[in-house]
């Protein structure tokens, strides 16, 4: 057990992003010196200077002061340490024929580069959202480089934090740690109640693997839910927000709310890493996938339908205002994010558009416009993301609203 007059030991964090970053943030915060480590120098570069390359409130100031304290640096190498986390994207393959496949490449050369610096009773925490089995790899490539691997141990513990509340969750919200070994688990656990206020359950790591995976999974089949009931009302001439909001009034119903699709790094990808590995047992994942997935391409109709009726009235195509283009309110993160593909298609379709994300100060192929003007510009308002900045706007033009933040949105 970690105890607080104990020398707290020292952290190597690999991956410095959306989760990396703020978990070397909070260690600080709680007495741990921290080593950050990412391949990418701009990013050292920007840390080592006390700034951050993401937005997250509150983040840029905790991570100021680790800087200026000496209690967090960043590098392009890891060097030795008592507790190694990892935290690298696990994306996936390039496209082929069949289910997408996990890619772990990301998290097996992290293993590699810890390899040689590894040393006896050091703790190796994976927390990248991975496949089932994915620790076990970690485990079997540091053995074949060499490392000490029956004097480590091995844990997975997932996050499960909002983009948005990073800091708070990742002290408040319950965690799930997994051991290769009852021992791993609990060093795990003592780690992670250091600074935690949440439960840290323990269990193996092929149940936490798939916990992570499964709690996402949920998350989508319910939203392909809601989105598929988004699509039908039209046709059925109701309005689908208020059809939610009434049947969530049942005790044992909660919908989530539709938007003009499913993205981010978690919710769209995991359910993918269970049907890939068991394609013959998950029709409801997948096909909750299919759903979602087209989502986009049914928001591109709806808004090319109505710059088809604009047209037929005023004799000329509208100038429209894609308003938000990340994967969720109120961050700048554009992975798998519908609001982008439903932009950049629409722009591809020859739509004069007028692409409008206030979390980002530039895009490399969209000329991004701030939100005012684009709606004193535009003819034809389309709400993509709900946005802060773009609640309780007086609309005064024609609109579509796909991510209720308007009184008569439908969609």
């Amino acid at each position: 057990m970690i105890h607080p007059d104990q020398h707290l030991p020292r952290v190597c964090i690999l991956g410095l992003g959306y989760i990396g970053l703020p978990t070397a943030a909070i260690l600080t915060q709680h007495g741990y010196s921290v080593l950050g480590v990412d391949i990418n120098p701009s990013i050292v570069d920007t840390i080592n200077q006390g700034l951050i390359h993401i937005v997250e409130p509150d983040l840029d100031q905790v991570v100021a002061i680790a800087v200026q304290t000496q209690k967090f640096q960043a590098s392009t190498t890891p060097t030795t340490a008592d507790i190694f986390i990892i935290c690298v994207p696990t994306p996936f393959h390039p496209a082929t024929e069949g289910l997408p496949q996990p890619n772990i490449d990301y998290v097996l050369a992290a293993a590699e580069a810890i390899a040689p610096i590894l040393q006896p009773g050091n703790l190796i925490i994976l927390e990248s959202t991975s496949p089932v089995g994915t620790t076990e790899q970690v485990a079997q490539t540091l053995a074949m480089a060499g490392a000490p691997v029956k004097q480590l141990h091995f844990a997975y513990c997932p996050e499960r934090v909002l983009p948005g509340n990073i800091l708070h969750e990742l002290i408040h919200n319950d965690r799930v740690v997994g051991g290769l070994t009852a021992e791993a688990a609990t060093a795990a656990q003592s780690f992670y109640q250091s600074f935690c206020q949440g439960q840290i359950l323990t269990t193996d790591v092929r149940t936490a693997e798939l916990c992570k995976l499964t709690e996402n999974a949920f998350r989508d089949v319910n939203l392909a839910f809601a989105n598929e009931l988004s699509m039908l009302s039209p046709n059925l001439g109701v309005n689908v927000r208020e059809v939610i909001r009434l049947a969530n009034h049942h005790p044992r119903v909660n919908i989530l709310q539709p938007g003009c699709g499913v993205g981010g790094h978690c919710i769209a990808v995991d359910p993918w890493f269970i049907a890939s590995a068991v394609p013959d047992h998950s029709p409801l994942l997948q096909t909750a996938r299919q759903v979602n997935n087209h989502k986009p391409q049914w928001v591109v109709e709806q808004v090319v339908a109505a710059a088809n009726e604009f047209a037929t009235i005023h004799q000329r195509q509208p100038i429209i205002a894609c308003l938000g283009l990340a994967f969720k309110p109120n961050v700048d993160d554009l992975r798998g994010s519908p609001a982008l593909e439903i932009t950049q298609n629409l722009q591809t379709l020859g739509h004069t558009i007028l692409p409008v994300e206030p979390n980002l100060k530039s895009h490399p192929t969209l000329n991004l416009m701030p939100w005012s003007l684009a709606l004193d510009k535009a003819d034809l308002l389309v709400f993509l993301v709900g946005h802060r900045e773009f609640h309780g706007l007086s609309i005064q033009k024609p609109y579509l609203d796909f991510c209720g933040i308007t009184s008569h949105a439908a969609h």
